[in-house]
């Protein structure tokens, strides 16, 4: 059976974002017509639109649709949550882990939420602060738990390409809300995910 494509995707943008990385490509000198560039302006549209599909999800109605009453009131978390986000900068990748706590209180939510809000705002061009901000404020704000706790670690492009093209250099964003700005909390976090 031949390999099917199952993405879609807005085919008025992905004509007219097509048309733009042609013109790209050629005002940066190379020739669209040769084999290996041909169909790169549509494939580039269609991973931008891929890459950038956190703009027409809904985060808050991801927790939402699966949150359920609970009694359990301990310390909650999801480490090593892998996310690929574009620097709004120079819309070149940045990569890591996020690491999410909460402490519920009556609700809990189901687990793969967590990383598909990761996701969402992920799926947008971003800056890793406001990134760490918008996941923390999200649960926050849609579980009313009695704390969260996010730490995202990443790797930028846009420093390691370019710029000061610094390799090895990481960086680290945290938040903390609720139950998690007192120190003996935050410690416990940060000492179960290995900070």
């Amino acid at each position: 059976m031949p390999y099917k494509n199952f993405e879609e995707y807005n085919i008025q943008v992905t004509d007219d974002v097509k048309e733009r990385y042609k013109n790209i490509i050629e005002d940066l000198g190379e020739n669209t017509d040769r084999e290996g560039l041909i169909k790169t302006p549509e494939r580039a549209a269609k991973a931008m639109q891929f890459l950038t599909q956190g703009y027409n999800q809904d985060p808050v109605e991801i927790l939402k649709s699966a949150m359920f009453k609970e009694s359990y009131n301990e310390m909650v978390i999801v480490k090593d949550i892998e996310l690929y986000s574009l620097c709004e900068h120079h819309i070149l990748p940045f990569f890591g882990k996020a690491h999410i706590a909460y402490i519920p209180n009556g609700q809990i939510v189901g687990l793969s939420k967590l990383p598909r809000i990761v996701d969402v705002f992920a799926r947008r061009l971003q800056v890793q602060e406001r990134l760490t901000e918008q996941v923390l404020d999200c649960i926050n704000d849609t579980l009313k738990p009695q704390g969260v706790a996010v730490v995202i670690e990443a790797s930028h492009m846009c420093m390691m390409m370019r710029g000061v093209q610094k390799q090895n250099s990481i960086t680290t964003t945290s938040g903390f809300r609720g139950q998690f700005e007192k120190i003996e909390t935050r410690n416990e976090f940060l000492k179960l995910i290995g900070k």
